[in-house]
Formats: structure tokens, C-alpha cells, sequence
């Protein structure tokens, strides 16, 4: 018979409420993406995409709103929500800093940079095609990565004032030639060029999901099989190595999910901050520190903050639509700044 001290009995309960409450969000999302739109608002048509009868007052065109524009979004929302939670998850234990973020340390902007150029020039090169989208956007998070991470210190050590400098100097060299690459571009590519660099889940069809939910399913079940390993990290590199972790060649791993998720979550969506900084820190405040907790936890609570920040970008100005790179960053923003003033006072004391 084992022995729970009553602390441990208290966590297991505060994860199960955590949990609970997650997933009640997490429906509540799913049924107003489905319900509730600027076309038509009604509960029933949460029933249309599998009911094979007719449902007095939903005509065809309300069938085909949901089977083809509000489904790939949700699937869409779901999948970006879920991959950047447990990237940013992944960042902050491996960089051990609250403050990392693929966004805030240059991955996202690594990831749309080399994305951009395909738009803008892929029809020069013959690169046509959303494979070659996804595959840039992997290629340069997976470049950016590797750029910061060793302009941190290597693989073997990291310093994490360098972090933060070394992704602010790479997300201002984004910025640049991002700019360079919209100069030159045509009328056509300056519009896609323009959905990436705001972000948002618009435009979204069951034909161009495969690759990027590919390149995200890999990257999330890498994280889930991981999580154990991606713990022990918690207690440091040396005490993880006792543990049997090869830490070097872990960190490697790491990175390369790191850099196929959030390319693959780029090369749909453009760049959408604040989800992988923000969600683990609320799941960290619920149910503590351990990653076998946090990981599940931030997969739940970042699907369902996208889903609802794209629901909230649908009806805010209906009939048109906002970038969901506003309402992530008017959400995501003020919680950031918190943690700053809690960061500095640390410091202080």
C-alpha cells in the first residue's frame, strides 16, 4: 500500500479540476467556432455536418459555410493552439526562462521569413505550391533555431540575456527583409504577404491543410513522447544526464520539433504571438511546474484560446474579419507585462 502525503492528493485534485474546467472551454470553443458566424447563428448547425436529414430553416449554403469554411478552421485553430502551447512549453524549460518564446526569440519570424520569399518569388524559382510554403517555413524556423541558440552559447550552455538579444536582432533582420521581399513583390504576393505578417486563420481549405497538420502532428506527438524527458530537464542538465538523458543531443532534438512545429503552424496561419508565452505560464499557475502536468494542460488551453480568439475575430466587426494576431496580441500583451514587473522584482530582491 502506498503512501500520497496530502500535498500530493492536493495536486492530483487542483490537475483534475484544471483539467475539467480546460475541457469545458475547450467545448465551449468548439460549439461557438461551429454555431455562430456572421452567414447564420444557430446551435443546430453543430448537427449538420452529420445529420443526413433536412433541418427546417438551414439551406445548403449554410451546410457548405460550415463543411467548408468553419470545419478546416476549427481543425486548423485547434492544431495551431495545440503545437504552440507545447513549443513554448518545450522553450522555457529548455532555455529554464519563463520569458522564451518561439515568437519572442526570432522561431516565428525565422519560419515566416523564408515562407514570405516563397510567396513572393516561387512562382520565379517554380517553387509553386503549399508544400514549398511549409517546407520554407520549416526550413527557416529550423535556421532561426539554430542561429539564436547558438549565438546563445552552443548546445552546451546558455546564456539567457543573449537569448532574448540575439531574437530581438533576428526578428529586426526578419523585419527588414520582409520589408525588402514586400518592395519587389507583386500586387498578388503583397496580399499573402500581408495574411502572413498579421496572421490569421482566413482562407483555410481542406485541400491545404495536409502538409502543415502534418509537419504539426509530428512536432506534437515528438513533445507528448517526450514530456518525461523534457521534466527532467526541470532539475537541470547535469542532474538530467544522471538520469540517462544524452542532454546534448536531446537539446538537438528539441529544436528541430520546436522548428517543425511552429513552421508548420506558420506556413497556415502566418505569425501568431503570444500563444506559446502566455498559455504554459496560466497552466504553470494551476497546476504547477512538472511538465507531465503543464504539457497536456497547455495543449488544451491552447486550442481553446485560438479557437475562441478566431471566433472573437469573426464577429468582432462582422461581416469582416480581424487578423487574429490583433486578439492574441491585445490578450497576450498586458499578461506579458506582468510577468516583466514580477521578473524585475525577482531581480531586485
Amino acid at each position: 500500500m502506498t503512501y500520497n502525503p496530502p500535498q500530493a492528493n492536493t495536486q492530483q485534485r487542483r490537475y483534475r479540476y484544471a483539467l475539467l474546467m480546460t475541457l469545458g472551454l475547450l467545448v465551449l470553443a468548439l460549439v461557438l467556432a461551429v454555431s455562430s458566424g456572421p452567414v447564420m447563428s444557430d446551435w443546430r448547425l453543430l448537427l449538420v455536418s452529420w445529420w443526413p436529414g433536412e433541418l427546417n430553416g438551414i439551406e445548403p449554403i449554410h451546410r457548405a459555410v460550415v463543411a467548408e469554411i468553419r470545419l478546416p478552421r476549427l481543425v486548423l485553430g485547434l492544431a495551431v493552439g495545440m503545437v504552440l502551447a507545447q513549443a513554448g512549453t518545450t522553450m522555457q524549460t529548455l532555455c529554464r526562462n519563463p520569458l522564451a518564446d518561439p515568437g519572442l526569440i526570432g522561431i516565428s519570424a525565422g519560419a515566416a521569413l523564408c515562407a514570405l520569399f516563397v510567396i513572393a518569388f516561387g512562382s520565379q524559382l517554380g517553387l509553386v505550391g503549399d508544400i514549398w510554403v511549409t517546407l520554407g517555413a520549416f526550413v527557416g524556423a529550423l535556421g532561426a533555431t539554430f542561429l539564436v541558440y547558438r549565438l546563445a552559447g552552443g548546445l552546451r550552455g546558455m546564456n539567457i540575456a543573449t537569448l532574448i538579444l540575439a531574437g530581438v536582432a533576428l526578428n529586426a533582420l526578419a523585419g527588414a527583409l520582409i520589408g525588402l521581399f514586400s518592395f519587389y513583390a507583386d500586387d498578388e504576393a503583397l496580399r499573402l504577404m500581408s495574411f502572413w505578417q498579421m496572421g490569421s486563420l482566413a482562407g483555410v481549405t481542406w485541400d491545404n491543410l495536409p502538409f502543415g497538420l502534418l509537419a504539426m502532428g509530428i512536432a506534437s506527438v515528438a513533445f507528448w513522447w517526450r514530456r518525461h524527458a523534457i521534466n527532467a530537464l526541470l532539475l537541470g542538465e547535469r542532474q538530467a544526464g544522471y538520469l540517462g538523458i544524452s542532454v546534448v543531443s536531446f537539446k538537438r532534438e528539441l529544436v528541430i520539433w520546436v522548428a517543425l512545429g511552429v513552421g508548420g503552424a506558420v506556413a497556415l496561419t502566418g505569425m501568431i504571438g503570444f500563444i506559446g508565452l502566455v498559455i504554459p505560464h496560466i497552466a504553470r499557475l494551476l497546476v504547477g511546474a512538472s511538465i507531465i502536468r503543464v504539457m497536456p494542460l497547455s495543449m488544451l488551453l491552447g486550442a481553446s484560446v485560438l479557437v475562441l480568439a478566431d471566433w472573437l475575430a469573426r464577429m468582432l466587426v462582422a461581416p469582416a474579419e480581424l487578423p487574429i494576431g490583433i486578439i492574441t496580441a491585445l490578450l497576450g500583451a498586458p499578461f506579458f507585462i506582468v510577468l516583466l514587473l514580477k521578473f524585475k522584482r525577482r531581480l531586485h530582491a
